[in-house]
């Protein structure tokens, strides 16, 4: 028998006051107003219970939102979207692992998950070096978004940025710019020298 959209909350919402009074969550019971008998009530049911719940067509509930919090939600689920897009974008644009542990987090398995879904091939070995007017232009453009001794930290649309600018693979751009923050530019040179 189909549910209602009015079971389902009750559904929802008696599985959480239960789950509640599982974990001892005394606060939450009060704030959605379960006093001391409907506690009672509440540790009397089973899961067949809950599963009746189903067949109801109504709700014992007063629903209210609380639009503070409901706006700090949405701006997290939007920011977490963003965050998902651009995973995506760099990961199609071939972003190597150790780029996408520094900037987001993703481990070896969850990075290797996502190659294969995207159908690509394991990378093997070091990229190749560019030749010398991409690598200098790489340079001034790294520059100019990470200062001169590459101090600020780079974005993921920085990478993407770059990327566009210099023409050149995500992979050689990362490995190129994880050297000079590390060991600054092999040849001494500044944005200014040229």
């Amino acid at each position: 028998m189909p549910t209602s959209k009015e079971s389902d909350l009750t559904t929802a919402v008696l599985l959480y006051a239960v789950r509640c009074l599982d974990e001892g969550d005394q606060l939450a019971l009060r704030s959605m107003q379960f006093g001391p008998k409907e506690v009672d009530a509440l540790q009397q049911l089973n899961i067949t219970d809950l599963c009746r719940t189903g067949t109801f067509r109504g709700h014992c509930l007063q629903v209210q939102l609380d639009r503070e919090v409901f706006w700090h939600l949405v701006a997290r689920l939007r920011q977490q979207r963003e965050s998902d897009q651009l995973q995506l974008t760099l990961m199609q644009a071939d972003a190597p692992q150790e780029m996408m542990r520094a900037l987001f987090g993703l481990g070896s398995k969850e990075y290797a998950r996502w190659r294969r879904l995207l159908g690509f091939t394991a990378a093997v070995g070091r990229p190749s070096e560019p030749d010398e007017e991409p690598a200098h232009a790489l340079w001034l453009a790294w520059q100019a978004q990470a200062g001169d001794d590459g101090e600020i930290s780079l974005t993921g649309e920085d990478y993407l940025a770059l990327k566009d600018a210099t023409g050149l693979e995500l992979r050689t751009i990362w490995c190129l710019t994880q050297r000079w923050t590390t060991y600054g530019n092999p040849e001494g040179e500044s944005a200014d020298d040229h």
